[in-house]
This record gives structure tokens, sequence and C-alpha cells, in this order.
């Protein structure tokens, strides 16, 4: 059987565990944050480049289908 000592040992371990858990799970969050925005800006990028591409074909003359 476990003793008092044995047992605060354990809790102890438990706890800074649950700590270093917890600063992991913040420098997660952050990183998820910053590739959201990551994303977030990639996309709009993405949508204006898109938009570009899209007035310059409307700039390309239409094809003449009775030509061969």
């Amino acid at each position: 059987m476990a003793t008092l000592h044995d047992l605060a040992q354990r809790i102890d371990r438990l706890l800074l565990r649950h700590e270093e858990l917890e600063r992991t799970n913040k420098l997660l969050l952050e990183q998820v944050a910053q590739l959201s925005g990551d994303r977030d800006s990639l996309k709009s990028r993405l949508a204006a480049a898109r938009a570009r591409i899209d007035a310059l074909l409307e700039r390309l003359p239409a094809d003449d289908k009775e030509s061969p």
C-alpha cells in the first residue's frame, strides 16, 4: 500500500504534468491562431488573384465558333 509520502510525490508529479500540459495547450492555441490568420490571408490573396484572372479573361476576344 502506498504511503502518504508516495502519494504526495505522485500528486506533485501530476501537478507538474498538468502545468506542462497547460503550457503546451497555450502554445498550440497560439499556433492555431497564427495559422488561422495565415490561412485567412492566403484565402484573401487567392480571391484577389482569381478576380484579376477573371478580369483578364473578360478582356480576351471571344472565340469565333464559325471559323474552322
